[in-house]
């Protein structure tokens, strides 16, 4: 432990950002670093639990009290050894995981939890910084080659952990860069893909091969790819999107939300121009949905200079503090403000989309809601009951669905023969993360379904574990628990 009162001198002190009124001017991150001895203070505040809950509350099991007190004593190239021992891409999680762990902080039952995020994309940043994270090849081969498909953040650490037990890994993504929806799926505000980049840099130099444009199941054979390879690990991410079937919903101007930000990245890249793109410039904009992908919606119709910004939500407006019904170390239910609401938005809650509207020649002008209320009884699923006379009529120009993901694609499951799930994702458990076709794993969200980066990690980690077993006969990768990692 570092400082043993700490807790008590310190409080809670975070990022602060860059002015709304500045910031929608670019694409650029716009967090303000806190400087190196208030970070330490920060550290300070991590009181050493004996029974540490954060550890729980993190997919991945991070040694968190561990780094806590390196950087509060300043020794942060140990913090980063520490930090890189449970998570490859600590960059990523810093940045974009929703943090668990600090709901599951023991100083969160009566103060503010510790800042255990932004430490650690501090540590990450700084050891980036300072040249300490560079490339470390396995000393050894083995004759064993592994294709994974799809580099988003379970493809990458599945590649990471197999690449450094000595496999020859091949990943194949569909996209013309690498990332995934970190690429694609997240606005450059949020991550600026330089920081993909550079880390890509550092997988390539350790050996592993990236082919781009290479769509299994489209362009590339998925019979073929399991007759070239030892072992096949599917890492494609949920990628079917919800729809809402109502009227209207063809009507030109009704827009998945992926696609909206993927083109705007795209952008931001210079793979497309300002034209090519879904524009809200000076357009009524609504974000059906109010989770992150809701979020990144508003910020990037801010950016393009839209007339309005109004988020629906279905669900009941959450309380600002932790429900009764989710206690500590629970994750809880609250309303979330992100730096995207604050940049400009109205938000309505118990909202249900019932029709769009749209003109002689099938351009989207308006949409049709009533407000909701659910019915919660015991032993029953909630059930949702529309409020007489709440019918209102919205001015819209471009409606954005940011509802979630259904499932994987089924094109592939079928192309290797694989069994889907009734939530339409594939079938594996994480006993070994084994399909029903041998020689073929399954991973991240396109086995558990949508779900945070953070858990996309952590089964990439575990799934490169059971297929290193599987082509050895054992294997010296850790699982969650055990997490000391020998080199070949």
């Amino acid at each position: 432990m570092g400082k043993i009162t700490g807790f008590l001198e310190y409080k809670r002190q975070d990022e602060s950002y860059i002015a709304p009124e500045k910031r929608v001017d670019n694409y650029k991150e716009f967090t303000i670093p806190l400087e190196e001895q208030k970070l330490k203070d920060q550290g300070a505040r991590c009181m050493d639990c004996g029974i540490p809950f954060c550890h729980s509350g993190c997919p991945l099991g991070n040694f968190i009290p561990d780094f806590n007190d390196k950087v509060y004593k300043g020794k942060w190239k140990e913090a980063a050894d520490i930090l890189h021992k449970t998570n490859n891409f600590p960059e990523f999680t810093g940045r974009l995981c929703p943090a668990p762990c600090e709901e599951a902080c023991v100083l969160g039952i009566n103060e503010d939890p510790v800042t255990i995020e932004n430490i650690e994309k501090n540590i990450v940043e700084t050891a980036f910084a300072e040249g300490w994270i560079v490339a470390n090849p396995p000393k050894v081969r083995t004759d064993k080659t592994v294709a994974v498909i799809g580099s988003g953040p379970a493809g990458l650490a599945a590649s990471q952990q197999l690449n450094r037990a000595g496999h020859t890994v091949t990943v194949f993504e569909r996209d013309e860069k690498v990332g995934g929806l970190l690429r694609y799926g997240i606005p450059d505000f949020k991550m600026e893909k330089n920081v993909i980049d550079r880390r890509v840099k550092v997988l390539e130099e350790e050996g592993i091969l990236f082919k781009t444009n290479a769509h299994v199941g489209d362009n590339v054979d998925a019979s073929q790819l399991k007759a070239d390879f030892d072992a096949v690990v599917l890492c494609g991410g949920a990628t079917v999107k919800r729809s809402i079937p109502i009227p209207g919903s063809d009507l030109k101007g009704v827009t998945q939300a992926m696609d909206f930000l993927k083109l705007n990245n795209q952008y931001v890249d210079g793979l497309v121009d300002f034209k090519e793109i879904i524009s809200a410039e000076n357009k009524n904009v609504i974000v059906i949905g109010g989770g992150d992908t809701g979020s990144d919606c508003i910020g990037t119709s801010n950016r393009h200079g839209a007339t309005s910004v109004t988020n629906f939500e279905i669900l009941s407006k959450p309380s600002e503090g932790r429900p009764a019904h989710q206690p500590w170390p629970y994750w809880p239910m609250k309303l979330k403000t992100t730096s995207s609401h604050k940049e400009g938005v109205e938000r309505f809650f118990s909202v249900s989309t019932k029709e769009f509207m749209g003109d002689d020649i099938g351009n989207l002008k308006g949409l049709k809601t009533v407000e909701v209320e659910w019915i919660f009884k015991a032993g029953e699923r909630p059930q949702l009951k529309e409020v007489e006379g709440t019918e209102k009529e919205w001015k819209c120009d471009l409606a954005l669905l940011a509802l979630g993901f259904t499932g994987a694609e089924k094109t592939l499951a079928d192309q290797f023969g694989l069994t889907m799930d009734f939530r339409t994702n594939i079938e594996a458990t994480t006993k070994d993360y084994k399909t029903n076709v041998p020689g073929v794993f399954a991973a991240g969200d396109m086995r558990r379904g949508q779900s945070l980066i953070v858990w996309a990690i952590s089964e990439g980690r575990q799934a490169a574990h059971h297929v290193d077993l599987y082509l050895m006969g054992e294997s010296h990768l850790p699982l969650k628990d055990d997490c000391d990692l020998p080199r070949v």
